[in-house]
């Protein structure tokens, strides 16, 4: 893939969010660096960029996909359904749970991907 200056200012942006932007949010922040990057460029590098496995999609139920860039470690998903806030975590207990599970199933567990939703306990209050 050919990296051109605008790829290198969409690929920064992804790399310094500490949330998981939707295209929009994603082009907001790349024309506050380089005003001269459409919306159509963000779309067209956020797929190639995907489609190399240099970012990862999600689709947290809010009809709009957010990414992140392909993290270095396993990490799963907690998502307020109050403000759309995403926490990422990671568990072994989890981890070791859902390889029991495979493996009493007769599997071997190679991937997977754990997104728990969630309202804040303060709800309950009401």
């Amino acid at each position: 893939m050919r990296m051109t200056e605008q790829r290198r200012v969409i690929a920064r942006v992804l790399a310094e969010s500490s949330d998981h932007p939707d295209v929009e949010e994603l082009y907001r922040r790349c024309i506050a660096v380089d005003d001269k990057i459409s919306i159509s460029t963000v779309y067209r590098t956020v797929k190639l960029f995907e489609d190399a496995g240099i970012i990862e999609r999600h689709d947290f139920r809010e009809g709009r996909a957010r990414y992140e860039q392909m993290p270095d470690n396993h990490h799963d998903h907690l998502i307020n359904l109050r403000n759309g806030k995403v926490i990422e975590f990671t568990s072994e207990e989890i981890e070791k749970l859902q390889a029991e599970i495979a493996r009493k199933l007769g599997y071997k567990l190679v991937d997977h991907r754990l997104e728990l939703y969630c309202v804040p306990l303060d709800d309950d209050k009401t």
